[in-house]
Order: structure tokens, then sequence, then C-alpha cells
């Protein structure tokens, strides 16, 4: 244990700092819920005015419903229906009871929303502005369907099964599934559309990382310095941020080398590569994207 702590140090700021209450545990489940539903209207809503207009079949269970749509007039609700509640029987029956009420609901409450949505008249007969249109709102909607952590159930629940009963690894099921659906596409519609859905998938995928992630950009530094505490100093009173300090070796010479890690808004960059070079000209430092930051000094996401 003692090891452990001489290995990463934490050095934090502001410790006094006040922390605003959590939600109850209530209230997480009924704003779960209410972003699950959210997201499911936002991908129905999509899905009537953009991709089935267009007959842009972007995988999953919406695409199958678009092609049965185009070859036989099926309704599209109908069809997701269909197919959903079958999958979520055999989701708990090889997943287990644990397989969760919210893919219930999403299985149920997607396919009503496509069809209280399916007399909206499309705003564009385009093509390519329906696949990027499509995805970005399906993406969105599936976005907050996440962040709710819930799920529309669809080929994701096949995907999970394929994956518990022949040990094939999840995301290449999930886009194996979703490459025949564009397939099927290209050989009952058209080659063209195949790749308009294949747009609408890049976009939705996108925008998915964009909403789990957030818009803000924060950047995470390490910093190897022969002066660690002249570089720590600055960070901490100068740029008011708080540090980690790992343990290195040195690869060639087998020297100790600590390593200082500080995440930094991407506005503070700058500053921050300013004030180690005056600390330490001759530090070595990496730089590079951090996604998403949590906690006291960024955001806090009580909503996850």
């Amino acid at each position: 244990m003692v090891q452990n702590e001489e290995r990463a140090t934490l050095i934090p700021t502001l410790p006094n700092k006040r922390r605003s209450p959590r939600f109850s545990k209530r209230t997480y489940t009924i704003f779960s819920y209410i972003s699950m539903l959210l997201g499911a209207f936002f991908i129905a809503a999509s899905f009537n005015l953009f991709l089935l207009p267009n007959q842009i079949a972007s995988g999953g269970i919406s695409g199958i419903s678009v092609i049965i749509y185009t070859l036989a007039q099926i309704p599209p609700a109908y069809t997701q229906w269909a197919l959903n509640i079958p999958l979520f029987i055999a989701g708990v029956l090889v997943l287990g009871k644990h397989f969760g009420m919210k893919t219930a609901v999403g299985s149920v409450c997607l396919p009503l929303f496509v069809l209280l949505t399916s007399h909206w008249t499309p705003p564009t007969h385009d093509p390519l502005l329906a696949a990027l249109y499509g995805g970005l709102g399906v993406g969105v909607g599936l976005g907050l369907v996440f962040r709710g952590r819930g799920s529309t159930g669809g080929l994701d629940v096949a995907a999970q099964i394929i994956h518990r009963v022949l040990g094939l690894r999840l995301g290449l099921a999930v886009a194996t599934l979703d490459g025949l659906v564009i397939l099927s596409a290209g050989l009952f519609i058209s080659l063209e559309n195949a790749l308009y859905a294949l747009i609408g998938l890049f976009t939705t995928s996108k925008t998915i990382d964009l909403i789990q992630s957030g818009l803000q950009t924060s950047k995470a530094a390490f910093i190897i310095s022969k002066c660690p505490d002249r570089v720590s100093g600055a960070i901490l009173h100068e740029l008011d941020r708080g540090l980690t300090r790992l343990q290195g070796v040195g690869g060639y010479t087998g020297d100790d080398r600590p390593v200082l890690l500080v995440v930094v808004g991407q506005n503070e960059v700058v500053r921050l590569k300013l004030l180690v070079r005056d600390a330490d000209p001759d530090a070595f430092v990496i730089i590079t994207n951090a996604a998403e930051v949590l906690g006291e000094g960024f955001h806090e996401d009580r909503f996850q």
C-alpha cells in the first residue's frame, strides 16, 4: 500500500470547494426515463422525416423496416414491433432477467413514436441531405437514450445474444448485423442507397460520441521533468490546477523519472506550456485530448 502511494501522489487544489448535492435515486430514475423517451422520439422523428422517405436503411431494425416497407409496403412501426418484441423475449431468456425494464420500454415506445409521427411531411428528398440530417437526428436520439442508460432493443439485443452464445466480440457482432442490413439495402433497393446508408450510419456514430462525451474538450498533459517540484509549484500556484505525480522509470538509463499528469481546459494549454518552459526548459511534455473530464474544477455529470 505504501509503495502504491509513492507511485501516484495526488496534489489537489481547492480542497474546501463546496459541492452541490447530487440527484436522489428517484429523481435520477425519472430523468433517465425522460431522457430515454425523448431520445426515442428524436429517433422516430428523424426516421420518418429523413430516412424512410428517401429509402435509407442505415442499419438496425429501422433499416430492416425500410427495406420491407420498400418491398411490401408494410408500415415500419409494425415491422419494428414484430422484430423487437421477440428479440426482447429472447434476450431475457438468454441474457437473464437483469436485461432490463428500460429495454422493454424502448422496444415498445420507439415503434409507437414511429407510428405517431408517420404522417409528418419530409422536408427534403435529397438523399445526401437526408442521410446527414437523419444520421444526426438518430445520433442525438441514441445519445439521449444511452445517457439515460436505456436501449431501443433491436439488433443490439441480437448482437448481445450472438456475443453470449457464439463468443463473438460485441462490437464485431453489432458491425456485422448492421453491415448485413446495409448490404441487403444495396441488393433490394439500390447500391446508391446503400452508400447513403453508410453515410447516415457514420454520422450517427459520430453524433453519439459527441452527445456522450460533451462539447467541451479538455487536454491532458504528461510532463517529464528533472525539476518536478518547480514545475508542480508553477502549475499549482500560477495556473491554479491540481496535478498527479506518477513514478516513471527511464527506459535507457533506468533512473527514476517523476511524471506529472495535469488536465487543463483548451484555453489553458498555451499558458501551461509557457509555465513549464519557464520552470524547466528541458522538460518533455506530451499533450493529448481528453474527451470528457469529470470532477472538481471540471464538469460534474450527475446524470450519466
